[in-house]
């Protein structure tokens, strides 16, 4: 029996033009929160950077803002490179090895490995995400070739080739103790798979690869239409896939504001310290934001602002429904 998935599709492209960019204009107001600093190239950011891009399934695009500036792409990341192991090994082995809840903890959490019987707990969080990125290393069989397959993997789900900015690599290589320690202290416990300082530099290099909102817009369209890419119409992961990836980024996609994303917005999202957030309505399209002011959990103020008011008046919380009246 076939799966049944999302159904439905967005308003027309004017209608979405114009609630993007009233929602755009409208979040500029907004100057609460602060730009991360623990890497110089982010604290560089213009804190009044803003940008939003819509993707529709059919390929269609509406952005508005600041959508041709670079940004590294952190911690958005993960989702991605969660698909790129499901389809090598398996959902259920993948899960099976990197666990699928949510730790309620920030998402550099040492405590979360330490009180956890599952100890990576789930892939949205550094520790699950250095343990996924390490079962690239095992299927590649060294850090080079996992590099390839998860630089490779990123650009089709982006639909062009995306390349590392090599400041901001050489920088977070310089000052990730609390990722290498997080590593060795999986690796005690067997949750790292081989090296876990070559898994650590591989996970640093994909959170240094370079993208813009247009990017990421595309590639979480991508898991919007069952994994293939709706510019190039290439089959980037199973579909299968990417059901398993959008559940595990609702529960834990937003660090420990989850619950209050899933709430307020009903999608499946993820953010990062760029001021990056991603979010995907199955079946219809994908949207990112852009703006590098976080609040204390590290995501984007107006991004999430942003968010939530589009998908109120664009229909896409997977939540609501209408009732049948007779």
């Amino acid at each position: 029996m076939a799966a049944t998935i999302s159904t439905g599709s967005l308003p027309g492209e004017e209608t979405v033009r114009a609630l993007v960019t009233e929602a755009h204009a409208d979040s500029l107001g907004v100057h609460e929160g602060l730009v991360a600093t623990y890497i110089p190239q982010l604290a560089e950011a213009d804190p009044d950077a803003c940008a939003v891009s819509v993707v529709s399934v059919a390929g269609r695009s509406v952005e508005v803002g600041d959508i041709g500036e670079r940004f590294s792409i952190q911690s958005v990341s993960k989702p991605f490179v969660l698909a790129l192991a499901c389809d090598a090994l398996g959902a259920d082995r993948t899960r099976d090895r990197l666990g699928a809840n949510a730790t309620g903890m920030p998402f550099n959490s040492v405590m979360a490995v330490e009180l956890n019987e599952q100890r990576t707990m789930n892939p949205m969080v550094n520790a699950g995400a250095i343990a996924a990125t390490s079962l690239l290393v095992e299927v590649g069989g060294d850090g080079d070739a996992a590099w390839r397959l998860v630089q490779a993997g990123l650009s089709r789900f982006a639909g062009r080739d995306l390349a590392v900015d090599d400041e901001v690599y050489a920088c977070e290589s310089r000052t990730n103790l609390r990722n290498h320690g997080i590593a060795h202290l999986l690796h005690s416990y067997g949750s790292v798979h081989g090296d876990p300082d070559v898994a650590t530099d591989v996970y640093t290099r994909q959170c240094s690869l370079s993208v813009d909102t247009h990017d990421l817009a595309v590639m979480a369209a991508t898991l919007a239409d069952g994994g293939v890419n709706p510019i190039t119409r290439e089959r980037v992961v199973r579909e299968s896939t990417c059901a398993k990836v959008l559940a595990v980024m609702a529960t834990a996609g937003l660090y420990e504001h989850s619950g209050d994303w899933l709430w307020d917005i009903g999608l499946p999202g993820k953010s990062g310290v760029s001021g990056a957030i991603v979010t995907v309505s199955p079946g219809k399209g994908g949207l990112a934001t852009w703006s590098p002011r976080l609040d204390e959990a590290g995501n984007s103020v107006r991004g999430q602002m942003i968010t939530r008011r589009l998908s109120i008046e664009l229909g896409l919380n997977v939540f609501a429904s209408r009732a049948v009246v007779d």
